[in-house]
């Protein structure tokens, strides 16, 4: 499947990474992309957009495959994440720049749009009219780096937000199971390789000597794999010999998580990341004894290796400094 065959819809409800996950678990969706609609101002920023005097929405471009999945079951899903009766806001989400709309860019978009909000309408499943706009598309500016997939790059404070806001409630209410039934869980069983799933999910150990990264001496940095959060630098790696990647410390230790751990009969310390809430694997105090003995042991499959070369281009680059 070419980029050619690929198709966009576009979905304003709420703040923009509320409704990404619910895309991205879609198998023939490729991606979900957070942007500001409509407005008045080119150079659109969140902090321009969060005045509410710009005239943006904070939307989502659903980039997705439409021989595999159709526009008419995009709008469903995206119906079923929203309160489609409030014309003024979503939630705790308050001002013109929370307000839903359907985007369409042709004729043939918008009667599906209309008559799926018909149906809604008829449905009855709601004790208020439909409040949802259907709108066409006019201009569309890419939201900041920091809002794209922030369901997975802090997932912790993702949910904490869904359910405190009172969004996690309404939709399991006022939806079918199937429309609702995706989580987080079923987000990275599709994006993450199996061994990736259970080492970080499930607390798996991979093989020694036969993982990516154990003999890697390339110099970068090493992130979590699943929301690309810095966790350790080459300039701290060090051959142990036990075949896993070993560390003598991490980047920044405000971004891991210490447990305990009882298993196997005995008792160690886990390392988990702090915003992804993953396994790496644990940490021990027969490293060098130059580094304050630590050996933080480390699954290859829990991380991604970011280049030297490649840093500035991915977002690293305040991390220069460490080379």
């Amino acid at each position: 499947m070419s980029n050619t065959d690929l198709k966009e819809a576009y979905f304003a409800g709420g703040c923009f990474w509320c409704m990404e996950w619910i895309f991205e678990a879609q198998d023939w969706v490729k991606e979900a992309i957070s942007w500001y609609a409509w407005g008045s101002e080119e150079d659109a920023t969140y902090d321009k957009v969060s005045t509410g005097n710009t005239n943006h929405r904070e939307a989502v471009k659903v980039v997705y495959d439409p021989s595999k999945i159709s526009y008419e079951r995009l709008v469903e899903l995206y119906w079923s994440q929203i309160d489609p009766t409030d014309p003024y806001w979503q939630f705790a989400d308050k001002w013109y720049q929370y307000t839903t709309a359907i985007i369409y860019e042709n004729h043939e978009e918008k009667a599906i749009a209309e008559s799926s909000k018909k149906a809604l309408q008829d449905s009855k499943r709601f004790d208020k009219d439909i409040a949802t706009l259907i709108i066409p598309f006019t201009t569309f500016y890419s939201a900041e780096e920091y809002h794209q997939d922030y369901y997975k790059k802090s997932s912790f404070r993702y949910n904490l937000y869904k359910k405190w806001s009172g969004r996690e409630y309404f939709i399991k209410k006022y939806n079918k199971p199937e429309s609702t039934s995706l989580d987080f869980q079923d987000i990275l069983k599709k994006k993450l390789t199996p061994l990736q799933y259970k080492v970080t999910q499930e607390a798996w150990t991979e093989k020694p000597f036969d993982n990516e990264y154990w003999d890697n001496h390339e110099d970068g940095i090493y992130v979590d794999v699943i929301d690309w959060t810095p966790l350790f630098s080459s300039k701290d790696k060090f051959d142990s010999g036990t075949g896993w990647p070993s560390f003598t410390k991490p980047i920044d230790d405000s971004m891991l998580d210490e447990q305990q751990d009882n298993t196997l009969f005995s008792t160690r310390t886990e390392i988990r990341s702090k915003n992804a809430d993953s396994h790496l694997w644990h940490v021990f105090d027969d490293g060098p004894t130059d580094k304050w003995w630590l050996r933080y042991c480390i699954n290859s499959a829990a991380m991604k290796f970011v280049p030297l070369s490649e840093m500035k281009e991915k977002g690293y680059e305040k991390y220069s400094g460490l080379f």
